[in-house]
């Protein structure tokens, strides 16, 4: 047997390298590099075998959890198709990139990580940032890394690598299965030699199947469907990442059937298409909340069915409701004891529209979805041009960057009260034109999810909109797109505090506490002094960013204008008033109230709560 002589973290990259994948006839590699912080238990090994091989590029980011948001914002754009590893030291390195793996897993999307590790040897233990326990010394601070991975291995032996790197790609190109993978590496493993078969460095190819349904299920599917009087399509994230979009516009128009969106679906449908009712849940729509409560059939495409789309079970309120569920994951097709579909969304919507020729909603049903569309357009108008003195509203500033952009472009955002307000307000033109991370709304996740996307597709103008919550947990990659020439617009709104949270307060009748920039007043005791002044733009200008500040809507415009013309990022820092929000439509979250309180809006809240938790369901 062939062999080649290299060190663990040489073989690791080197493998790496040869990894494609296919989809539909087209080949692609599957990694375009790496990302992280050097730090002393990775810079001799891994951080040495990238010094070798600069065909695996290396990015230096500012922040390992940053590291992370990049790696799977890319992903998501590329549709899972491509992926980034990301890397660190061990101790806080790593640890730091815990919350970008729950992010990761979380939204099914693939990422590679390799921290550093304590010595496998174990005779210089403990070594600087290791955790130590009494009760073994088989742990660190990488154990943290196995709840929050779809794959976790540590690597003791250099030759371990031969069976682990291709388990760890068999997880990152599962359509069904993939999420974070770690591959945890002591330092001195890192660094020592090993004789590899040649064969494991050689090229790849790793097909991403179109798994067609089950003959029976989706004959079943079929009869339903055709036995329907108000079915409704909720389109989520596998339609997207299936590059089903085309599919399900024409099967929506062939047979009337109405699309409501979740957030990681949003983009399924152009806004404009007749058979969209937009958003749904939570943050939906009138029309699409009204239709889910009366439909006799949900068919759902490539989604998991959060909370925020049930409204916390609340949303389908039809006692003869069926579910059939089409999902490339069997763990979501059998949510809500639906049929279950486990099919690529592409090729079963390409299918059932064939199988359902002659069938279509009745005339009345899909007048009453055109209505609600035409309805829904003239509330985001009427949102988008309200005339209001500064501070101005957040729906205007979403308003004024939706005209302003073009189809192509990406609008990113994560947390915060903003993604409720862009899943019900923004236009899209364009399947990826939309990019919400809300699997876990990560706040910190928008500056760097935007680098991530601008990677992933550098010909589009990417805008991030983000609080200045978020602004202040995770700015720091601004410094990475300014080293990397990777332009980007964010639009930071300066609403002085958590006002998500905030108003979520007021809704539990706890007014807002302690979710302001406010000073200690000395009287109460609590952050209801005044405002905390933070100069957000010198923040960003110290980062290398062009920063423009903007006082109304008219200046955010002219803003939005200088910054198409900047070459480098722009930050663009605007004041809106927390008041002045978006209201919610025909839906309800589950927030658990106080029981108990001497505070009288608390106890007026609860008897709110508990008359409608009533209208939660089992669908089984």
């Amino acid at each position: 047997m062939k062999t080649k002589r290299l060190t663990t973290a040489q073989a690791i990259i080197q493998f790496l390298v040869h990894q494609y994948v296919e989809r539909d006839g087209k080949r692609q590699p599957f990694f375009a590099g790496c990302l992280g912080i050097f730090g002393h238990g990775c810079i001799a090994g891994v951080g040495q075998a990238l010094q070798q091989y600069p065909k695996f590029r290396y990015y230096l980011t500012k922040n390992e959890q940053a590291s992370v948001h990049i790696a799977a914002a890319f992903a998501k754009m590329s549709n899972r198709l491509r992926a980034f590893a990301c890397t660190s030291s061990i101790g806080p390195g790593a640890t730091n990139m815990v919350t970008g793996a729950a992010t990761a897993t979380i939204n099914r999307l693939p990422v590679l990580l390799l921290p550093g590790d304590i010595f496998a040897r174990r005779n210089v233990a403990p070594v600087l940032q290791q955790l130590e326990q009494p009760f073994s010394q088989d742990i660190s601070v990488n154990d943290c890394f196995k709840p929050v991975s779809k794959y976790w291995d540590r690597i003791n032996r250099a030759d371990q690598i031969i069976t682990a790197l291709p388990e760890a790609m068999r997880v990152l190109t599962s359509q069904a299965e993939t999420g974070a993978v770690t591959l945890a590496l002591p330092q001195d493993v890192q660094t020592e030699v090993c004789d590899y078969p040649v064969e494991l460095f050689e090229d790849r190819d790793w097909h991403i199947p179109r798994p067609l349904p089950v003959p029976a299920l989706f004959g079943r599917a079929v009869e339903w469907i055709r036995a329907s009087r108000k079915p409704l399509i909720i389109a989520g994230g596998g339609v997207l990442y299936s590059e089903a979009t085309e599919a399900l516009a024409r099967f929506a128009e062939q047979t009337g059937i109405p699309v409501a969106e979740t957030q990681a679906g949003k983009g399924a449908l152009r806004y404009d298409h007749p058979q969209s009712l937009g958003a749904i849940g939570v943050t939906g729509t009138p029309g699409a909340n009204i239709i889910a409560r009366q439909s006799d059939l949900i068919l759902g495409i490539g989604t998991r069915y959060s909370d925020f789309t049930t409204a916390s079970k609340t949303a389908f309120q039809n006692p003869q409701a069926r579910f059939i569920n089409i999902n490339v994951a069997e763990f979501d097709a059998c949510k809500h004891s639906a049929l279950p579909v486990v099919a690529d969304a592409r090729a079963t919507l390409e299918t059932l529209g064939k199988a359902l020729r002659g069938y279509q909603v009745a005339g009345v049903y899909r007048k009453q979805i055109q209505k609600f569309n035409r309805n829904w357009d003239e509330e985001v108008t009427r949102i988008y041009r309200v005339k209001e003195n500064p501070p101005v509203s957040q729906g205007a500033v979403i308003g004024a960057v939706n005209d302003f952009s073009r189809p192509q472009d990406v609008v990113v955002c994560a947390a915060g009260s903003l993604p409720g307000d862009l899943h019900k307000l923004w236009r899209t033109r364009d399947p990826k034109g939309y990019h919400l991370e809300y699997g876990y709304s990560c706040m910190g996740y928008e500056i760097a999810g935007g680098l991530g996307v601008k990677m992933a597709a550098p010909e589009r103008e990417v805008y991030v909109m983000v609080g200045d919550g978020s602004w202040l947990m995770m700015s720091s990659e601004i410094a990475t797109s300014v080293q990397e020439g990777c332009k980007l617009t964010i639009v930071m709104l300066d609403n002085h505090g958590f006002q998500s949270i905030g108003g979520l307060s007021q809704a539990i009748g706890s007014k807002g506490f302690g979710t302001q920039y406010r000073f200690r007043n000395a009287k109460t005791g609590h952050l209801d002094g005044a405002k905390v002044p933070i100069d957000y733009a010198a923040s960003a200008a110290a980062l290398g960013a062009y920063v423009i500040a903007a006082r109304d809507i008219t200046e955010l415009k002219d803003a939005l204008v200088k910054a198409r013309k900047q070459t480098k990022t722009t930050v663009i820092v605007i004041e809106t008033d927390p008041e002045k929000r978006v209201p919610g439509y025909e839906s309800w979250w589950d927030v658990p109230i106080a029981e108990i309180s001497e505070i009288a809006s608390v106890r007026a809240a609860r008897k709110a709560y508990e008359k409608l938790r009533t209208k939660e369901r089992y669908y089984l």
